[in-house]
């Protein structure tokens, strides 16, 4: 059977690779994008406009596509950034030119920087703008690509990351596992297109879900968010909004699903997908 094509953002590290991974051994090819090309390249990626912090963060677009190349995949390494509609409509034109179409997109990245700790009395008006453009007009600029290709084909399927910051307010303050409205505002955005994708081209045969995916052990979460009084302790391993992902995008019986948010620590507890895993933390799960 012909491999089904797949577009993933954010896929150097974290639940993107994890995805990424996942779908390439489930039976696809993927274009994967990100900023990190090689390992240890530098990149401003404090949380909190009080300080800077360039240090390298695990991960690249070259050892994620090494990892799934291994398992047979064709796998399309595209650079490219959030906040520069410009190279994320190069890194769609070429998956498209290359493979035709593209049956699933997964909206996983987000904009990496300052804002997503700070106040909003202190978080001035063009860095709450970065976040909106890096984690909702983003997926915007990418869907206008691949969703009139997707109707003109008849089938095909947007996963997008969501969040619990995206319809809740924080239950404690910054630094002490709370966010700032940079995060919640523009993961809320994020949050309405799959419902509209659903209602407006479910007739087309598209397929539209938020995957919410609780709290999970990423590379990030451990080295940069323990200062804020988060760590990757109690997470779930980023291989479980994984599985879910590839539910989703497989699984017949996720098409009575389409339009709604999914939580995959639930999804993968209650239908049996990781029999090895022991299942979410309550504590922890709606994070």
């Amino acid at each position: 059977m012909e491999r089904k094509k797949a577009f993933v953002t954010g896929a150097s590290r974290g639940i993107g690779k994890a995805i990424a991974l996942r779908l390439a051994k489930g039976g696809f090819d993927v274009a994967i994008t990100a900023r990190t090309v090689n390992e240890g390249e530098a990149r401003e990626h404090s949380s909190t406009l009080k300080m800077s912090d360039t240090t390298p963060l695990p991960g690249s677009l070259n050892s994620t596509a090494e990892i799934m190349r291994a398992s047979g995949a064709e796998v399309l390494a595209l650079p490219a950034d959030l906040l520069d509609r410009a190279s994320l409509g190069a890194a769609a034109a070429r998956a498209l030119d290359h493979w035709g179409h593209i049956d699933l997109v997964v909206h996983n990245g987000r904009y990496i920087g300052p804002g997503h700790m700070d106040p909003l009395i202190d978080t001035p008006v063009d860095v709450i703008e970065r976040h909106l453009q890096g984690n909702a007009v983003a997926h915007l600029v990418l869907n206008r690509f691949f969703l009139p290709a997707m109707v003109a084909r008849g089938s095909g399927t947007f996963i997008t990351l969501t969040s619990l910051a995206a319809f809740q307010f924080p239950n404690n303050p910054i630094g002490a596992g709370g966010w700032g409205l940079c995060y919640g505002m523009s993961k809320a955005a994020a949050h309405m297109i799959s419902g509209f994708i659903a209602h407006e081209h479910g007739k087309d045969g598209i397929r539209a879900f938020n995957l919410q995916p609780g709290y999970i052990q990423t590379e990030r979460m451990e080295q940069d968010m323990r200062k804020f009084g988060m760590s990757a302790e109690g997470g779930a391993p980023a291989y479980v909004p994984a599985e879910a992902a590839h539910w989703l995008a497989t699984s017949p019986e996720a098409a009575a699903l389409s339009g709604q948010t999914i939580a995959a620590q639930e999804l993968c507890k209650e239908r049996g997908l990781l029999p090895e895993w022991a299942g979410p933390d309550p504590a922890t799960m709606a994070f």
